[in-house]
Parts: C-alpha cells; sequence; structure tokens
C-alpha cells in the first residue's frame, strides 16, 4: 500500500472533538504556523541585567531629535524611562511637606516585656499553641524567635522584618529594623515611595545618611503615621532585584531615641496602585490597611484600581496618564534624572484635565485628546463619558474658545469609556457596550464622533490593537475586528480560551501584535491564576488560531527596536524571537514546544490500521545545537474515548516515541489500533525545527 501522507490544516481547533476533526491539529504550545505548517516560536533574551519594581502593563517607545531611543515602562509602583538598558525613575511627586513636618520615631521598636511600645501586634504565647521556637511567615517576611513564655509578645508589625535574636523572652528585647514615621495627614498608602531630605541622626546606628534617601511605606498605621524599614545608604535603582527592592537591614538600638530634628522634608511619589483587580465593594474589596476597619472600600478611589498606564508623545517630550488619575508631562530637554510633572502645573495651563482614564496625541492634527476627564466648568470630578481636547498644538490650552480648537464631546451610551485606539484615519472610542469613531473634521467643530455599534463587549483597557486600519480586540465572550465596520471573528479556540480564563482578571488581558508573522496577540490570565499565563495568537494572514503557555504582562512589537519586546512577571523586559531559547535562565534552557494531531482512521473508521513505518519530513534548520532532535510519537486507539495507553493482547504497541535527528531517513515502528494520532515536541536548548509532510506506512489491518 502506498505510503500515507500526514499532513493537516493549519490552525488549532477546539470548537469539536479530537475524533470530529480529523485531519487537524488539536493542541499545541509554543508552535506557530507560517504558510499552514508548523514550527517552533523563536526564543527570548533579557534586553539588559537591570530589574524594574512592580508588574509592568505599558510601553511605549520613541526616538528623540538627536536620534537617543527611549523606552516608557510604566508598572504598578514606578514610571521609569529605560534608556540603554537602564531604568530612570521619572514617577511623578504627589506632595512635598515643609521642614519639621516628618518625626521619626526608633525607640518604640524595642520590643520588651508586655509589648506595648507598637500597635498591631500578634501576641504569640505557649498557652495559645505556638510551639517554643520557630520561624513565623507573614506574606513575604519571616520572624524567627528563639523561645517565648506566657504572655510574652514576640514579633514585629505586619510585614516588618526583625533581629534573630539568641533569645525572645520577658528579659530580653526584640529589636526590629523599623521606624515610625509622624507626618500629619501624610496620605501615603502602603507600597508607596517617599524620600527624605534634611535629617539629622537619631542618635546612634540610624545615621542623617540612612534617613536621607527614598523609602517604600511598608505598613501604614493611621492617617498620622507610617512605618519604613531603615535600610543601608543605597539607591533603590542599585538594590532592585527581581524579588522587589534587595535592601541591607539597619537595626536600630536602643540610643536612637532622636526624631530626626526640625528640618526633615518628605516628599511623596504620587500613590502606587494595585497589581491584581479588586472587586465588590466594603470588607475585602482593597488590599488590607488601605481604609479603616469596617470601612467600605471604593474601587474608583485613589489606589484600588488596577494600575495602567498610558501615555504618548508630543514631539519628543511624554505625555503620561494614570488611569482615573492626573495627567502628567516629562520635558526631554530636562534629562532622564528629572520627574515628570502635573500638566496643569506648566506655565500657561488653562483648565487642562486633572483625571482621565486615557490619554493620545492625535498623530494627524496634533490635538491632545483625554478620554474620561473632567470638564472645564467643574474640574476635578470626573465624567467616565466625556472627551476633552486641546487646542491644536498646545500642552496648555484646553480653554475651549472661538479662536482656538479646544473642545470636547460626550458619548451617549454606555456607562464609562474603557479604552481609545488611534488608526491612520480615525481614533475609535470603546465604552463597555459600544463603540464610536471619532475624526477630525477642522473648525469650526474640530472633533466628530459617530457611533459604530451598541452591541460589543471588550475585555479591558489593554484588550484591543491596531493593524493598520483594522482593529482586533477580545471581548468578554468574543473576539471583534473592526475594519469600516465591527465583525465576530470566527474563532476556532473560543470555547478553550473562554472556558478556561479568570474573569475576575479580564483588565489584565493585554493585545499585541507580531506583524513579522502576521499576528495578533492576547495575553491572559487562566481560571487557575491571577496573572497572564497564557496567550491565544490569531493569525490575519492565514485567518487561523492557535495558543499556548507564556507569562507575559504587556509586549510590544518590533519598530524603534529591532526584535519585539515584553515584560515578564519576574521583572526583566525580554526580547523576543531571538534565539531559540528561554533566556529568564541561566545558562539559557531550552523551550518546550509541540503540536499535537487530532485523530485519522482507515475509511470510516471500521478498519483497524497496523503502522509500520515513518519517514520524517522535518527541518533543523538554523539550530545552534550540534546534534539537534524532535520526539515524533505515533499513538492509536480502538474508540474515541478509550485510553491511548490502554493494552490488550490484540494491540502490538500502543504508543511509538522515537527521536528524530537530522539526518534521520526512516523510523521502523508497530503500531495498531483504529485510529492514530500525530505529535512532535522539543526541550532542547539550542533546537528549533519547522514541519513539513511526514509519511507513514499504514496498512488495513482487518475489521471489528
Amino acid at each position: 500500500m502506498p505510503l500515507t501522507k500526514l499532513q493537516f490544516r493549519p490552525g488549532i481547533n477546539r470548537e469539536t472533538t479530537s475524533y470530529s476533526n480529523e485531519g487537524g491539529w488539536f493542541d499545541m504550545d509554543k508552535v506557530r504556523f507560517r504558510f499552514g505548517f508548523p514550527e517552533k516560536i523563536g526564543g527570548w533574551e533579557p534586553s539588559s541585567s537591570t530589574y524594574f519594581l512592580g508588574t509592568c502593563r505599558a510601553l511605549h517607545p520613541w526616538v528623540a531629535l538627536n536620534g537617543e531611543r527611549y523606552l516608557g515602562v510604566g508598572t504598578h509602583l514606578k514610571y521609569y524611562i529605560n534608556e540603554g538598558g537602564g531604568y530612570n525613575d521619572i514617577t511623578p511627586i504627589r506632595a512635598t511637606t515643609a521642614a519639621g513636618d516628618v518625626t521619626f520615631s526608633a525607640s518604640a521598636n524595642t520590643l520588651s516585656a508586655g509589648i506595648s511600645a507598637i500597635d498591631d501586634n500578634i501576641p504569640l504565647t505557649s498557652a495559645s499553641g505556638f510551639p517554643d521556637s520557630g520561624i513565623i511567615k507573614i506574606g513575604t517576611e519571616i520572624i524567627s524567635y528563639a523561645n517565648i513564655s506566657s504572655n510574652t509578645l514576640v514579633g514585629c508589625v505586619r510585614g516588618i522584618r526583625s533581629t534573630t535574636a539568641a533569645a525572645h523572652s520577658s528579659s530580653a528585647a526584640v529589636t526590629c529594623s523599623t521606624i515610625i514615621v509622624t507626618d500629619t495627614a501624610h496620605g501615603a498608602l502602603e507600597n508607596d515611595f517617599v524620600t527624605f531630605s534634611g535629617s539629622a541622626t537619631l542618635g546612634d546606628v540610624v545615621t542623617a545618611a540612612i534617613l536621607n534617601q527614598e523609602y517604600q511605606v511598608v505598613y501604614v498605621k493611621n492617617a498620622n503615621s507610617y512605618y519604613i524599614n531603615v535600610r543601608s545608604v543605597a539607591p533603590i535603582s542599585s538594590i532592585t532585584a527581581s524579588g522587589g527592592i534587595d535592601d541591607t537591614l539597619v537595626f536600630a538600638s536602643t540610643s536612637d531615641s532622636g526624631n530626626g530634628g526640625s528640618s526633615v522634608v518628605g516628599i511623596y511619589q504620587i500613590n502606587t496602585g494595585l497589581d491584581t483587580t479588586i472587586t465588590g465593594t466594603g470588607w475585602g474589596a482593597g488590599t488590607w490597611s488601605r481604609g479603616t476597619w469596617g470601612s467600605a472600600a471604593s474601587l474608583s478611589a485613589s489606589g484600588q484600581t488596577l494600575r495602567i498606564w498610558s501615555h504618548d508623545n508630543f514631539g519628543e517630550d511624554l505625555l503620561i496618564n494614570v488611569r482615573d488619575g492626573d495627567i502628567f508631562y516629562w520635558d526631554k530637554s530636562n534629562g532622564v534624572s528629572t520627574r515628570a510633572v502635573e500638566l496643569a502645573s506648566l506655565a500657561g495651563a488653562s483648565t487642562t484635565p486633572t483625571v482621565a482614564k486615557k490619554v493620545l496625541v492625535s498623530d494627524r492634527d496634533r490635538h491632545i485628546i483625554a478620554f474620561g476627564c473632567d470638564s472645564q466648568t467643574n474640574p476635578g470630578v470626573q465624567d467616565p463619558l466625556l472627551i476633552r481636547f486641546s487646542d491644536q498644538e498646545s500642552l496648555t490650552d484646553w480653554a475651549a474658545t472661538a479662536t482656538n480648537t479646544a473642545g470636547d464631546l460626550r458619548l451617549g451610551s454606555g456607562s464609562e469609556i474603557i479604552t481609545a485606539i488611534e488608526t491612520r484615519q480615525q481614533v475609535l472610542v470603546y465604552t463597555d457596550v459600544s463603540l464610536h469613531a471619532m475624526q477630525f473634521l477642522g473648525p469650526p467643530f474640530t472633533f466628530g464622533i459617530n457611533t459604530v455599534s451598541e452591541n460589543i463587549t471588550i475585555a479591558g483597557p489593554l484588550a484591543a490593537i491596531a493593524v493598520e486600519d483594522n482593529v482586533f480586540w477580545m471581548g468578554a465572550e468574543e473576539f471583534y475586528v473592526y475594519g469600516g465596520a465591527v465583525q465576530r471573528l470566527p474563532c476556532t479556540v473560543r470555547d478553550y480560551v473562554f472556558s478556561d480564563i479568570n474573569t475576575d482578571q479580564l483588565e489584565k488581558v493585554t493585545a499585541s501584535t507580531n506583524t513579522a508573522f502576521s499576528e495578533v496577540w492576547w495575553f491572559y490570565p487562566s481560571a487557575s491564576s491571577s496573572e497572564n499565563d497564557r496567550y491565544v495568537v490569531y493569525n490575519y494572514q492565514q485567518q487561523i488560531w492557535y495558543y499556548g503557555t507564556l507569562a507575559r504582562t504587556v509586549w510590544l512589537d518590533r519598530g524603534v527596536e529591532d526584535l519585539p519586546v515584553a515584560a515578564g512577571t519576574d521583572h526583566v523586559l525580554y526580547f523576543h524571537e531571538q534565539g531559540f531559547d528561554d533566556g529568564s535562565t541561566n545558562p539559557a534552557s531550552g523551550i518546550s514546544a509541540y503540536i499535537e494531531s487530532s485523530q485519522m482512521d482507515l475509511g470510516e473508521g471500521d478498519q483497524f490500521a497496523f503502522l509500520r513505518r515513518m519517514i520524517p519530513d522535518l527541518t533543523f534548520r538554523d539550530s545552534t545545537n550540534q546534534t539537534p532532535q524532535a520526539t515524533m510519537t505515533l499513538k492509536a486507539r480502538n474508540y474515541p474515548g478509550g485510553n491511548y495507553l490502554q493494552s490488550n493482547a490484540k494491540i502490538v504497541e500502543k504508543t511509538a516515541s522515537v527521536p528524530v535527528e537530522q539526518f534521520t531517513e526512516q523510523v521502523n515502528v508497530r503500531l495498531r489500533g483504529r485510529s492514530f494520532a500525530f505529535k512532535i515536541e522539543t526541550s532542547d536548548a539550542g533546537t528549533t525545527w519547522r514541519l513539513g509532510s511526514p509519511r507513514v506506512d499504514v496498512q488495513p489491518d482487518g475489521m471489528r
């Protein structure tokens, strides 16, 4: 009998069963299709050896007039400008105190008998069931103790580290690295950043140099005080590691009884945001300590929403906006060592928005557009459906007059603007239920807006991406494309994606493009994860779908950079389509990639097939591994619901997995069953592959 060609339809189909999808592919990971044939995706390497703080959900590249290349990096803790691989912190300042408004207290951190010096401690007693010695872990912090006695409190405030004294008893004090900062109505949240200056020594160990640096708030005690962990002198940028701030703690002594003097100044950066979506209201809606006991938590309050930045260039300068927060401006001429400032603080600013959901610069007509912002007549009060635009070519003139092109528009459907995407001809504006097209008309109206659809959904602010004049986005249960009209994309993996997605974290869905391969990617969190750990791809050239696993919070296509750039959950930026390996490890490790077909049978499935040999059709072109190989597997079963590994006397062998090397001519196998499937996989470093059309010697082997 002639050889049977194993040639499958491109793309993955999970809308049917494996048995009914005969002639197609059914499962895969880290594989794409090129001209209809599967191949392993490219690898990734760190863009630099440095890290950023927080979870990154915003990347924006641009080139200055002098040719310098910049990359804006927005995380839930900071906003950076990456230049040459280094992260320059330009996070705006929220408030600066007057000299003397801030005082310190270290003596209260010595814990002794009774332990009444620090509030919010945990009583640990043998009587309450605690062992006499051990380790307590709260969050990421660990407190070690050697001995406790009845009614003796041993430990520090939640999230604050202590020394590991030889004995913790009523006669042995426990010294913490923590000091209390007192500042009336400080407005800080847990994880916020503050920089102190003008401090004097506290008396012994905690010197002025130790105090006069940037710190992260570890715990907010009340509206007038909070805690920090003092550390040895080092800029935060130099001690930022994959796990956060890698500091060397300084433990205050009983001699550190000063308050820092009367000249201490505190400079507070804008409140940090959340790195996960909190749903609901009331107790539990928000992170611990962001409100008083029993208070309702407003998800729209500062610091209570997932931190998402929008950003765009105004010339070579940068505009950045915290979603549901203020708009800021960074002037390139001042250098990367200067911070962004409020747009409203610029000279000549007139009725600039002070709160918005998104900001962008219209490339065609040079207007700054703020979406979901406050109005000219009611500053500070956000209207989630209001759109405002500045005078043409102006940063500061937002007051609509008869002599300029500033103005506003208000959408008539939906409850809030989710996002806006600029295309070549127009700006598409999404609400929670509708889509609108905003176009430049010129004077006297400047912009006009039309409703395109009132029957759409969108997963979140990052879920849409433009590819030339088309815009693709993920909805709540569908995928869509707009190219003059809204269409639902036929999707062969729709049920697979939406039946295993964390709907509470849909705001984290991020859309991106990889135009070198005609791909639109969506990264999303699976049902068992609170962070993006999977992706689904639509290849708009071949009109097929495929998917895989990869932890990326945002992805930026090649353009200013020669390769795509993506942010990992390990606080590293990676260049993608670079090499063939996983560069998150040192040394780089192989990428586990595979693709598996649906079942095939002879005739109508009423015949047994006997497989005797396989002729591979596989190329390892460009592999750096000297002996590249992949594993090809043929597996058989008798019934659609049967187990591939089932054995009985009438089956010679159920599974045949064989390594296929670069010059393998043919492989002998012995396999029998009513139907069989094919799989190829590899996990070796330095190996890439592309599959063609293998041949299999299949003989009819009777009917049953």
